[in-house]
């Protein structure tokens, strides 16, 4: 026990929005290991992946104005190209939407996120989280540890369920540390800015 704790404070925590789909399966899937896929228009739609990069746009436009306004302006000109062009070419299927946009509290070990329904404790998750930092897709399987009633803070979602992850491949927990230092710097460097 005071080894898993200790292997939980080994690795960062950040509060992140993320896009996330995630569905019980069966425990006796749970020999599956997580995998990347670099394939986001095969898991999520380009309205979706366009929305997220804009997310990571908007953190880093008053840093932009500030030092270029021009090219800023540029920018939201290009931008909205962009956005036109997929709004014209969307298609829309079971992949991530706008509603699967998530407050989550993410590390190399585990997640935590909020949810319309309660999820047993020890069920087993797939998780599909679609990072901004590297646009790549983890799927990764999780159990779940906690599940607790939040409805006073969070009427729409409920329950907060945590999960660690289970058979996380190395390659993808590296991917996970980098997004989330990725993240705390950026985090960092936005509050210094105010």
């Amino acid at each position: 026990m005071a080894d898993e704790i200790e292997e939980k404070r080994r690795y960062f925590r950040v509060n992140d929005t993320i896009n996330l789909l995630h569905k019980v399966i069966d425990k006796k899937n749970i020999a599956a290991l997580s995998h990347v896929s670099d394939d986001v228009l095969g898991n999520c739609s380009l309205t979706s992946a366009l929305d997220v990069l804009a997310q990571e746009a908007r953190m880093l436009s008053p840093r932009l104005e500030r030092r270029d306004p021009e090219m800023f302006e540029y920018l939201k000109i290009i931008d909205t190209k962009i956005n036109l062009i997929a709004q014209a070419i969307s298609a829309q299927s079971e992949e991530f939407s706008e509603h699967d946009t998530r407050e989550v509290s993410l590390s190399a070990t585990g997640l935590a996120f909020s949810n319309e329904t309660p999820i047993e404790v020890g069920e087993v998750l797939e998780l599909r989280m679609l990072l901004t930092s590297c646009m790549a897709v983890i799927v990764a399987y999780a159990s779940v540890v906690q599940c607790k009633d939040i409805s006073e803070e969070s009427p729409e979602r409920p329950f907060s369920i945590c999960v660690e992850y289970v058979n996380l491949t190395e390659d993808d927990r590296e991917l996970l540390i980098k997004h989330v230092v990725k993240k705390q710097l950026q985090q960092l460097r936005d509050r210094n800015e105010f």
